[in-house]
């Protein structure tokens, strides 16, 4: 939000609750599938997700090991003690009329994360991260005076994560949801489909003056895109800022939001923690883990954003390149380009050209040609390119052209450099061929040679590239600025 917006007399406060969907095959206390995607409505139930009388809860023990990894993630430690509570609400999606939900003692207390807006960083504090059920989903057809009910997500595995008021601007806001994002598909905890409702954000606004205490919040709910955050963020700020500034109050209410127009809007007032009538659920034990547990967890987590973007930033790329990298690593197929960047570390040289080939050839490639090389290939053809660039055999534009091809082959060439040759991609160092092409150019270029002979050495790139597009890019263009050099005697 920029000054224009909201006054400086107001300062913008942000806090997030995050629920990520947790990437078990069964549900949080029942034995039916977890992954909804794609499922046709009430398929994916029990007895249990029905609420039926007498239905008891079994807890998935794959969920607690997830939930760790995710602490980790969060720059915290599970604790080794925590329980399950019962919320209590009416919905129509919620047939037990309560959730099962952790309240006084989570799993996750006190993390941290780290971001980055405008090449500066923060650190946004974690309150807490609990483990609950999610309900199901309410469907309302259009034109009709009904509702349906879909209970296939109800029972589904979620980690709450709840942050405290720490942002103070939409792009901070969204810069925190995409990096929870990251940490949760790397820790390997959650799908993160944000299509599909696996991650979704609650953003809660409030305006006060500065030094003041904190303004009345408005919470907007089940947000499914980074995008959606900011706006809405915007919006609320800038929906807040005129109540205020015609003296109006801001009502604690839960909103939400309307893509298409851009807006939030009023759905319910804000329910507070005494509405929900907590007490311990007298059919789950507590959860108790001991220190050889959580460190065994600890030991096994893989190399996470930051210490990525560390290890890129020591091989001398810039904040955009890493960015798209870690992004293109989880988003593409299955591509693992990390894995191979990191095989390739001790050659720096090496590794740093790959990376620039990964971001600027083969990314957008595979975005638009999802069938390319497996990732085994990628070794041989990165590796092999280099060699032939490093001889001057490759033109730059030339080894873009060849890797491209490389990956969409259903077999690679057992000599990548014969095949090069034979259809076109290496360069010409003749030199007696060469030398005519210069020839010709020079020829139909008088005024060019004038100049570079009157001192406009500059010039002469202009020459080097008519003969990189009468040979179609083969001429080694080194050797073409020798003999330009050569045969005007400049």
């Amino acid at each position: 939000m920029n000054g224009k917006d909201t006054p400086t007399a107001l300062v913008t406060t942000i806090g997030i609750e995050c629920h990520v969907q947790l990437k078990t095959k069964s549900k949080l206390f029942a034995g039916v599938g977890n992954d909804a995607r794609g499922a046709e409505p009430n398929t994916l139930v029990s007895h249990i997700c029905f609420g039926l009388p007498g239905a008891l809860p079994v807890l998935n023990k794959d969920v607690l090991h997830l939930a760790c990894r995710a602490a980790y993630a969060l720059n915290a430690k599970p604790e080794l003690f925590s329980k399950f509570d019962r919320k209590h609400y009416f919905y129509p999606d919620l047939p037990k009329g309560y959730q099962i939900t952790q309240y006084d003692q989570p799993i996750i207390k006190a993390g941290k994360v780290i971001i980055d807006v405008d090449g500066q960083t923060k650190e946004i504090r974690i309150t807490r991260a609990h483990l609950e059920e999610d309900a199901g989903k309410n469907i309302h057809p259009a034109d009709k005076d009904y509702s349906l009910v879909d209970l296939n997500r109800a029972g589904t595995p979620l980690l709450e994560i709840v942050s405290e008021p720490d942002m103070h601007s939409a792009a901070e806001a969204k810069a925190y949801a995409h990096e929870l994002y990251l940490l949760m598909r790397y820790a390997d905890v959650s799908d993160a489909d944000l299509f599909y409702g696996n991650m979704r954000f609650d953003v809660n606004v409030s305006l006060a003056a500065p030094g003041s205490e904190l303004g009345t919040r408005t919470e907007t709910k089940n947000l499914n895109s980074f995008r959606s955050v900011e706006k809405a963020v915007e919006f609320e700020v800038k929906r807040q800022t005129g109540l205020l500034n015609r003296g109006e109050k801001i009502t604690q209410e839960t909103r939400g939001w309307d893509d298409l127009k851009q807006k939030t809007f009023s759905q319910r007032s804000k329910e507070e923690a005494n509405d929900y009538r907590y007490f311990p659920d007298p059919d789950l034990p507590p959860v108790v883990f001991n220190e050889e547990d959580v460190k065994k967890i600890e030991n096994e987590m893989p190399i996470l954003p930051a210490r990525w973007r560390e290890v890129l930033t020591e091989l001398g790329l810039n904040r955009s390149q890493i960015e798209i990298l870690l992004e293109a690593n989880i988003d593409l197929f299955g591509e693992k380009y990390l894995e191979l960047v990191q095989r390739n570390l001790s050659n720096k040289d090496f590794a740093k050209q790959m990376v620039n080939w990964i971001v600027n050839v083969d990314i957008p490639h595979t975005r638009e040609h999802p069938s390319v090389a497996a990732p085994s290939h990628r070794d041989k053809i990165y590796q092999t390119v280099a060699g032939l660039t490093k001889d001057n055999k490759l033109s730059s534009t030339k080894a873009k052209e060849l890797i491209i091809v490389l990956l969409g082959a259903d077999q690679l060439p057992e000599d990548i450099e014969q095949y090069a040759q034979e259809n076109g991609y290496i360069q010409v160092s003749d030199q007696a061929t060469v030398n005519t092409l210069v020839a010709d150019v020079i020829k139909q270029n008088p005024q060019v040679v004038n100049d570079i002979k009157n001192g406009q050495t500059k010039a002469i790139g202009f020459l080097v590239g008519q003969i990189m597009k009468a040979s179609s890019g083969k001429v080694n263009p080194r050797l073409a600025e020798q003999l330009i050099k050569e045969q005007i005697g400049a």
